[in-house]
Formats: C-alpha cells, structure tokens, sequence
C-alpha cells in the first residue's frame, strides 16, 4: 500500500480498519497538530492530511495481515511527523 493509493488486495480493509482506529484515536482525546501542516489548508483538510501517514497506513496493513498478539513493527528512515 502507498500512501495515497490502493494498489494492494487487501486496501479496502485495511482502509476501514484505519478509519475506525482513527475514530477510536479521536474518541479518546487525541487532537492532530494542525500546525505542522505547512500549507494553507483549512482545518478539516489538514487532520485529513495528517491521518493518513503511510506509518499509520502500514500498521492498520500489519493488523489485517498478521494474527493477534503478533508485534508489527514499522521502520521509516525519514523524518516522520510527530503527530
């Protein structure tokens, strides 16, 4: 899966598991850093931006894709935003 596009069979899922993370995330207090987005975006569009990082992405893949209890570890060697 990259980020931003559905090039995997397993997508779809891994989408909707993604999306009930992040409400769950959000049910739970978490407030996205807006002000990291550097562009002139308004509100909605940057929680949006900063939601799908491709490190979020990988882990709701490695939840589908792995069987309970397993450990999911996600290496990026880029600066990864601290949201």
């Amino acid at each position: 899966m990259i980020n931003g596009y559905a090039v995997h069979g397993q997508s779809r899922k891994a989408m909707e598991l993604f999306a009930q993370i992040n409400g769950l995330v959000k049910e739970h207090g978490h407030v996205p850093q807006t002000e990291l987005v550097l562009h002139d975006l308004d509100e909605a569009t940057k929680e949006k931006a900063l939601a799908v990082h491709s490190e979020k992405l990988a882990v709701s893949f490695g939840l589908i894709s792995t069987p309970p209890g397993t450990i999911i570890k996600i290496v990026k060697n880029l600066r990864a935003c601290s949201d």
